[in-house]
């Protein structure tokens, strides 16, 4: 038991350093980084945390095939990103995944120019999954 709560607090500050190692935003002015990459690992300890939207910006088809439990769906190629990514909370801290890092990355990007202060690009889906990400 003690072995396993040792795990989780060096998990827990692994989890921290790693979060503070992303944020290329000036603490002192209180700005937020934009648009960085995460790990897989990382990415997994954001979505267990639950403080993010997380968004899957593959197809329709390829999110009814698997995605991360509670993720929506924004089709980073669908006629209506634009609009979608439009109506989200600029303020919120979001967290894309695809399929290889690709879309996510055109999608991250996307959402910052309109002004989104905090999204973490995951990469692809198959290693979140390897990573421990629920997926259904």
């Amino acid at each position: 038991m003690s072995r396993r709560i040792l795990t989780l607090v060096v998990l827990a500050l692994v989890a921290v350093f790693a979060i503070a190692a992303c944020d290329s935003g000036d603490a002192s002015s209180g700005e937020a980084p934009g648009a960085y990459t995460v790990t897989a690992a990382e990415a997994v300890e954001l979505i267990e945390a639950g403080e993010r939207v997380v968004i899957d910006v593959r197809s329709p088809a390829e999110f009814a095939e698997a995605h991360i439990v509670g993720a929506l769906n924004i089709d980073v190629n669908g006629a209506s990103f634009s609009e979608q990514i439009a109506a989200l909370d600029v303020d919120e801290p979001y967290l894309v995944y695809c399929r290889s890092g690709n879309r996510s990355a055109q999608a991250a990007s996307q959402m910052e120019d309109i002004g989104i202060k905090d999204i973490a690009d995951a990469g692809g889906l198959a290693e979140l999954a390897a990573a421990g990400a629920p997926v259904e």
